[in-house]
């Protein structure tokens, strides 16, 4: 595609550029790019650390209940029997 020029960025959206070029150590430009794919759904969002987030859905997601029945039944697999150290 060619050039586009983009006049009369309102001052949130500049500083949004300017901080994922900071961010991102990336150009404006390649900023501005990203931005827009991730608006249209083309990219998901990047985030300020690099690493692993394969589970980052799950987060947050059980109720207490839940979590309280994950913990018994982690509490129960880590029990030592001592009958099969003997």
């Amino acid at each position: 595609m060619k050039a586009t020029t983009v006049r009369n960025f309102p001052p949130e959206v500049a500083r949004a550029v300017r901080e994922r070029a900071a961010t991102g150590r990336i150009s404006s430009n390649r900023a501005i790019i990203e931005l827009l794919e991730t608006a249209i759904g083309r990219r998901r969002p990047k985030r300020p650390q690099d690493g692993h987030h394969d589970l980052d859905q799950l987060a947050g997601t059980w109720t207490k209940e839940e979590a309280a029945r994950f913990e018994v039944a982690l509490r129960e697999q880590r029990a030592i029997d001592p009958e099969l150290w003997k």
